[in-house]
């Protein structure tokens, strides 16, 4: 199963391994299932593992995330970057910003959980979402510059706007998400 996690930073021995492995396939299915808020001692039960074992790879659910999360947040933000050779710099946020819901949608309460770890230093996840934020900076600057973009739009708006349109598309459907993922796009163009 392709979790997408980030590698672990220390060699472990082939059982610390496979329980890792295992606590990622479980965090994920959980995930998908009950969203970011499920339990923990769950995903340890469901990966045939101790508490314990689970907190000693994951200390906190903000790590479980960022094993979860760090490759393709890291992924979003080079997106974000190869968008930059764009023709059209609306067109190219407008990608990224679909791409990001896409993501952002993974997991439900995913959204709140990122917002959440964008304003907590401390968190696993901070770096991840900080990326994720400078390739949307970079982005929002160059539509701007190309009079494509509202000039009172910044980075932080439209990041908390992908995580309130990943949001609506858990409510409701993806199909609502999209639609107003669209108008809030719209809504963002330079007159």
């Amino acid at each position: 199963m392709d979790t997408g996690e980030s590698t672990p930073r220390r060699r472990m021995r082939a059982d610390a391994r496979r329980n890792y492995e295992r606590l990622l396939a479980a965090a994920s299915t959980a995930f998908t299932e009950r969203g970011t808020d499920a339990s923990l001692e769950e995903i340890a039960r469901r990966a045939g593992v101790a508490n314990g074992t689970l907190y000693s790879h994951f200390p906190t659910r903000q790590a479980l995330l960022e094993a979860l999360l760090g490759d393709r947040m890291r992924a979003l933000a080079e997106t974000g970057e190869e968008l930059l050779d764009h023709s059209s710099p609306f067109e190219a946020l407008a990608a990224w910003a679909r791409t990001a819901v896409t993501h952002t949608a993974r997991y439900r309460g995913l959204g709140a959980s990122l917002m959440r770890a964008i304003e907590d230093e401390s968190s696993e996840l901070h770096a991840a979402c900080e990326a994720v934020l400078a390739a949307s900076e970079r982005l929002v600057a160059r539509a701007r510059a190309a009079g494509e973009l509202r000039e009172d739009v910044t980075a932080p708006d439209l990041y908390a706007l992908v995580n309130a349109v990943a949001w609506v598309g858990e409510q409701s459907s993806p199909a609502q998400g999209e639609r107003l993922l669209t108008f809030t796009l719209n809504g963002l163009r330079a007159r």
